[in-house]
């Protein structure tokens, strides 16, 4: 592949070994357990509530986060309490440049885009479009007949049982050989339509990202209209955002947050444009800004008449200990493609999402008025790199309480 002028991209052994680390968090390591109460994937208890952070207290977090080993080279964190807005950030949105983190550059979402064809399917449950009873067999009766009894609401909580395609052999071997391979990704459940489901339906609950490509292929089905549409219709225009994309290929937006591998001691690799965005497109392709990503999640985790009450109630059933991938801050639980993060100053609302060169989290008070993103340009889950996940959701919930705080 060819490389921009002062852009090293890795040499193909090492793009190789990231694109092995790419099925990880693609795949989310499956958490299964009973949807009852799958064990709790958080750790210890929180300590009782301490004071807020001050605004210099949490900028040295971000610069300590940067300096970290094998950390990112730039994270910008967000957070709105009504109508006033602060920006945080440190580190560089490009190492070549030096270019700090803006809050109106692109950058890939991961999965917190399966918050966004959730939202889509949420909002044709609103107009009747949909109903969250409506089963795969109704709606996609060419999948597998073995998937038919699988209901929208199972897609959208995790409970479905589909086996995910991005740990298929055939998805990976393609994937190894041309990361930039343009998949057709109304075509991407095909490399697991041999399989059965993993589990009886509604009895488990495990992450994958087969279920967020059926969301939209329902959504798709229902209306005759093609996902990005609806996307369109539903999300984008309704809230305004006008810096938001779900592209097929691999080229970012300009201008962007540089997307990094950092394996020291080597230094950071740009792999921002290194894999095609198709094949991840409803689970994991959109590109948005953190400006845009605010306005987003403000009204998915509460904004008054995004969602009727009935459907918002339905939203938040909760499981207990589901968490996102990779773990959001403070205790986790799963609702319908929204997570619940409860952490020792209070609990907000959103999704988390990690990809080559990015890590995301998004989230919002219960109505809408208080959220934050948060993130950083490089990839990290409980797979990758954990210590410094930990360290990450350390830094998170410090934001979330002085979110909550202020």
């Amino acid at each position: 592949m060819s490389a921009r002028p002062g852009v090293r991209f890795r040499p193909r052994a090492r793009l190789r070994l990231s694109v092995a680390a790419l099925a990880g968090a693609l795949s989310g390591a499956l958490v299964l357990g009973g949807v009852g109460g799958p064990a709790q994937a958080t750790g210890t208890p929180p300590p009782p509530p301490a004071p807020p952070l001050s605004d210099t207290a949490l900028q040295k977090r971000l610069d300590d986060l940067v300096r970290t080993a094998g950390g990112p080279p730039g994270v910008i964190a967000l957070m709105q309490v009504g109508d006033r807005t602060t920006v945080h950030r440190a580190g560089v949105a490009d190492t070549r440049t030096g270019r700090p983190p803006q809050a109106d550059a692109y950058m890939r979402l991961a999965s917190v885009a399966k918050a966004y064809s959730g939202a889509v399917a949420l909002r044709l449950v609103d107009r009747h479009r949909l109903d969250l009873d409506d089963t795969i067999g109704r709606r996609l009766p060419a999948l597998p007949r073995a998937w038919h009894k699988v209901t929208l609401r199972q897609l959208l909580d995790h409970t479905s049982g589909l086996p995910d395609f991005s740990t298929a052999p055939s998805f990976l071997e393609i994937l190894v050989a041309d990361p930039r391979h343009r998949f057709d990704s109304r075509e991407l459940l095909d490399f697991v339509a041999d399989r059965k489901l993993l589990f009886p339906p509604g009895s488990r609950y495990a992450y994958s990202n087969s279920d967020n490509i059926a969301v939209a292929l329902m959504a798709e089905a229902a209306t005759g209209r093609p996902y990005e549409q609806l996307l369109e219709q539903l999300v984008y225009r309704p809230l305004d955002l006008r810096r938001t994309v779900l592209p097929q290929g691999y080229r970012m937006p300009r201008s962007y947050l540089h997307g990094y591998d950092v394996t020291p001691p080597a230094p950071p690799e740009d792999i921002s444009e290194a894999i095609s965005a198709s094949g991840v497109w409803a689970s994991g392709g959109i590109v948005a800004t953190p400006k845009d990503l605010n306005a987003f999640v403000r009204a998915w985790a509460g904004g008054r008449g995004y969602l009727s009450e009935e459907v918002r109630k339905e939203q938040r059933r909760f499981i207990p200990g589901a968490a996102s991938e990779p773990a959001g801050p403070g205790t986790n639980a799963g609702g319908l493609a929204i997570f619940r993060y409860e952490t020792r100053c209070g609990t907000v609302y959103g999704h988390t999402g990690n990809f080559p060169g990015y890590t995301q989290l998004a989230a919002a008070t219960a109505d809408g008025k208080r959220s934050l993103t948060f993130s950083i340009n490089t990839q990290t889950s409980k797979t990758l790199k954990p210590e410094l996940l930990a360290r990450v959701r350390a830094v998170q919930e410090d934001f979330v309480c002085a979110l909550l705080r202020r």
